[in-house]
Order: C-alpha cells, then structure tokens, then sequence
C-alpha cells in the first residue's frame, strides 16, 4: 500500500523532530535523524543486505537525501553497537562529508574504524562508555549498558529541550552473559523515574513469546556437538558474533582441536576483538588457515561466515566446490546464527548443499547452536513497566513486528494513541511530552552495485529480473524510409528463450507488414518503428509461448 507524501512544515525553536530514514518495515538499513535547533544528530547508518528479488545489488543503503543538503549541521553519528546493519553505511555517509565525529564504545569504533581503513577514510572519533554523559552542541546524551550478540552495546538516552529520547539499540536480558555485562536495568528504571517522553524500542522479537534464552546455553551443545564429530568441523556465523566465536574456540580446546578463521571479515573482526581483551584465545588454539590443512581433520575446527547463505561467503562457496576446502562424508557443519528475515531461501539451499555433499548440518531448527541477540516479548515488557515512557516509537522490525510491540506497550498501560507506527520518512514532533506526526518523506532504497552506488534504480532491477526469468530477444532491421521495404532482416536472436532462432520464422512476415502499415501512416522516426517492432514481437511471444521477454529492436534507416 502506497504512503501518503506529505511535507512536514518548518520546525519551531526549541522542538525535537525525529526521522528515521531506515529500520522500520524491514531488518536493516538503521539510521535515526534528531533535529533541534538547526542541529542534528545521528543514531545508527547501517546497512541492508539484499533479497534474491534485487539480482546483483551487494548492499543497500538508507536514502540520504533528508541531511544531503544539510551536512554541515551534522554534529555527530551515535553508534548502538558494531553490526553492519548499524554501522555498514557509515563509510557512505562519511564520503559525503569525512569529518562527522563517530560516537561510540571501544568495540564498535574499533570494527568501523577497520572497515574505514579499507575506503581510505580516517575518521574523527569520541569513544564513550556506559554511565558517560557528553553533550554534543543541544543534545545532552547519557549511554546505558545494553547486552546483545555482540559486545560493548549501548542504549543512548538523548535530552533536548523539547524532550528527552531513550534509543535502546538492540538488546536483550541476558541475565547470565558470556562478558558478565548485564543491560543496565538501574539506569532504565532511573531514566524512567526522571521521565522519557520518548521511546524508540528494539522490536525483532516483540512477536516471541517469554525470555530469550542465555547465550551460555548454547556453549555445551557446541561442546557435544565438537566431541562426536567425526571428522572435520566448520561452524558459520556473523563475522562479528564474538560471543560464538569464544564458545567454539573454548569448546575446541576442550575437545583437543584447533580453529582456523576463514573469511577476511571474520579474521579481521576477531584479531581486533582479541586485541582489544573481547575475546580470550586460549593458548595455541588458533592456527592459520593455510597450516590447517596439515592437521588431522579430528582435531580441527573452521570458523567462517556465511550463515545467511550470502553467495560470495565462504560456505556458499564450499557448497559451490569454489573454495580449498572441499566438504564430504564425516564432515559437520554447524549454522550458529538466526535466519534473518529473506534469506530462509537461501539457507536452505546451503543446508541442502551440505547435505547433499555428505555433511552432518546442524543448525537452529534440529539443535540450540543459537539463540536470539534481541529481547523477547517477557523482556520487553519488563522493559515497558521500569521505564512508564509517555510515547513509543517501535523500531527495529517489521510491520508484524512493531504491531507486536505495540500490543506489549499498551498492555503496560501506554496509551494506543501515543504509540507510533512509523515508516521510514515518518516525521515526528517532539514537544512538552507530546509526539507527534507531522510529515512522511518519500524515500526509497540506494543499491551499491559494485563500485557504483545510487545508480541503479528500481527499473534496472526489473529488467535484471526479466532477463533471468523471460529471457532476451534481439531484432535488428535495416529499413528503406522511403519506400517502407526491409532491405536486410529482420535479423532475430534469443538469449535464454529456450527455443531455437528458427522459431522466429513466423512472426518476421508479422514484423515486415507491420513496418510497411506504419511507413503508409508517415512514421519514418527509427525509435517509433523500433517501437512498432516491439509491440508486434511482443504480442506474438506473449500469445505463441506465454512469455514476456525482455525485447530490444535495432532499426537502421538506410
């Protein structure tokens, strides 16, 4: 269902707008815009990664173009935590304007600052810490411990004149976390006594009944999986997921394996993270990949990504017999990680492969090798009752997901009409504890397509998909203006048309009368035959085969 367009007007002094631009109907592209004053603050540019329906797109962007014009006003981009689909556009942004100050903890500004490195981009840097306050031009921001699957999470509490904002990030509760590090509960129930007028809640499983269940769970299945093995091990994840990484290394080196990382984002995420005293490596567990070969395949374990099935990670690739390591009878393959909504697809055709090839696949739906980084609904509305917000902003999901939020809000007493079911572009105005809605931006999705970003539009991937899926023909006519006759042609070719060129045989008569009709009616212009051309191929394909392929005439005026 199309949204309804409508420009917000101009934003009164002293009142806080909040637009989020990315995150909301969709897993990805997170990025919130707060605007007070003529200054603005960032919180979260993350990325989305594409659907099998967007053939050849590598990432997608949230759409800049509300700050494009209005960059110098930036005062700084919060970072939640260090996923790409918080962080991931960051060097998007950053190649608009190099200076904004990233805002972040040790963790997260050490993974942004390493994927900089890779686009030649030095970043200006502030690293913070829960229980850190800093102000940042008119924004007064408070940083309250959160834990998730990753490390050194942050929520981020924003006070303004117009009112105060609470950003969870994304979190959950674990109440027994690997790093000991519990979401800082004190602070929210603090935070909520001095009053949130705003609340912008992480809602990915706001449809999941109860708790999410403690990450140390997962270590003694990864440990009793590790020790029947066979053979060799190859455990997929998020390159950032360090929390598993610590469990399969610390269940390897209690079974008398080593690990070998594969992949250049899990190898360069996991020595930042040890570097840093994020992950323990137990002494001579880790062993480079290209030594791993020599080790007897009992007594090693490969760490790779690709547990979303991405086709140019490495377990798409060892599916595909395109990597050294070559999967077979004996081998185990575990999928530590959630399917992230659009991918079930392409997992399953991973598991699919693996087994096929004789692997052991083992993965969240036959054994608990994964749980959740993000609060279910018992969580959330824990949550709701310590903090009372006046309003709530669901973010963080899709539609099924804020809905789901929304019922968990109103069930701890928030009014229904003080629970905002955004879009991305939805304007929202904050002022004297009243949020309100007052514009929708059109905005819409920015494809990087190789080096190329913002070029390909939503045109070019219809007919991406029109020529995986119909196929491609080909005319080429060279045609006397004058008397209307084809001198040469039509010359017709097909690319995966299923069927041989001689098919063609019959509508060529077509295409010729066709060209003789409109030459009498006084067409003569190339790109109107070309035309008449397509609607005459077009019609009979469509009606002789049931097909519409893409069809591109040529016709040359002799």
């Amino acid at each position: 269902m199309p949204i309804d367009v409508y420009n917000p007007p101009a934003l009164k002094p002293g009142t806080l707008r909040i637009t989020p631009i990315g995150g909301i109907g969709e897993i990805g592209r997170n990025m919130t815009i707060f605007e007070i004053d003529g200054k603005i603050l960032i919180v979260d540019c993350g990325v989305l990664f594409p659907e099998e329906h967007q053939p050849g797109v590598d990432l997608i962007l949230p759409d800049f173009s509300p700050i494009r014009d209005r960059l110098d006003d930036v005062l700084g981009i919060v970072l939640t935590h260090g996923h790409e689909d918080h962080i991931g556009a960051v060097p998007y942004l950053l190649k608009l304007r190099g200076d904004i100050p990233l805002i972040g903890s040790g963790l997260t500004l050490a993974f942004i600052e390493a994927k900089l490195k890779e686009h030649r981009i030095k970043p200006y840097t502030l690293e913070v810490k829960e229980g850190q306050e800093e102000m940042i031009g008119p924004f007064e921001l408070e940083f309250v411990a959160v834990n998730h699957s990753i490390p050194d999470a942050l929520a981020v509490a924003i006070f303004t004149d117009g009112g105060s904002v609470l950003h969870t990030g994304d979190f959950k509760m674990d109440q027994l976390p690997l790093d000991d590090r519990l979401t800082d509960l004190r602070d929210f129930a603090r935070l909520g006594e001095e009053g949130i007028d705003l609340f912008l809640v992480d809602s990915t499983n706001a449809d999941v009944p109860g708790f999410t269940p403690t990450e140390r769970s997962i270590g003694p299945v990864l440990d009793d999986v590790i020790a029947r093995a066979p053979r060799r091990v190859i455990v997929a994840s998020f390159s950032s997921h360090v929390h598993r990484v610590q469990q399969v290394l610390d269940a390897a080196h209690a079974n008398g394996r080593r690990v070998a990382l594969l992949g250049r984002s899990m190898v360069r995420n996991m020595t930042i993270a040890a570097e840093l005293g994020y992950l323990k490596v137990p002494e001579n567990v880790l062993v480079d990949f290209k030594k791993a070969k020599d080790i007897p395949d009992d007594k090693i374990v490969y760490m790779s990504t690709g547990s979303q099935g991405e086709p140019m990670a490495v377990l798409s690739r060892m599916v595909n017999k395109d990597h050294q390591i070559e999967v077979g009878d004996g081998d185990t393959v575990i999928l530590a990680s959630s399917l992230i909504p659009g991918n079930e697809n392409a997992v399953y055709r991973i598991i699919d492969g693996l087994t096929k090839l004789g692997a052991n696949v083992v993965h969240k739906g036959n054994a608990k090798v994964h749980v959740s980084g993000h609060a279910a609904a018992g969580e959330l509305l824990y949550v709701f009752n310590i903090l009372k917000p006046k309003n709530v902003l669901p973010v963080h999901g899709e539609y099924r997901h804020l809905v789901a939020q929304q019922k968990i809000a109103m069930s701890a007493g928030v009014p229904e009409e003080n629970i905002i079911l955004a879009e991305d572009g939805t304007v929202i105005d904050l002022l004297d504890g009243v949020a309100t809605v007052v514009g929708q931006l059109d905005l819409g999705f920015v494809y990087v397509d190789g080096s190329t970003v913002g070029s390909i539009t939503d045109a070019d991937l219809k007919d991406r998909r029109i020529l995986a899926e119909e196929g491609f023909i080909s005319i080429i006519v060279v045609f006397d203006s004058s008397s209307g006759k084809i001198i040469v042609g039509p010359e017709i070719h097909a690319k995966g048309f299923a069927e041989d060129d001689s098919v063609f045989d019959a509508v060529k008569p077509k295409i010729a009368a066709a060209l003789l009709e409109a030459s009498k009616n006084g067409v003569r212009d190339t790109h109107a035959l070309s035309q008449v051309i397509r609607r005459e191929v077009g019609r009979w394909v469509n009606v002789s085969f049931r097909r519409r392929p893409m069809i591109v005439p040529l016709v040359i005026e002799a």
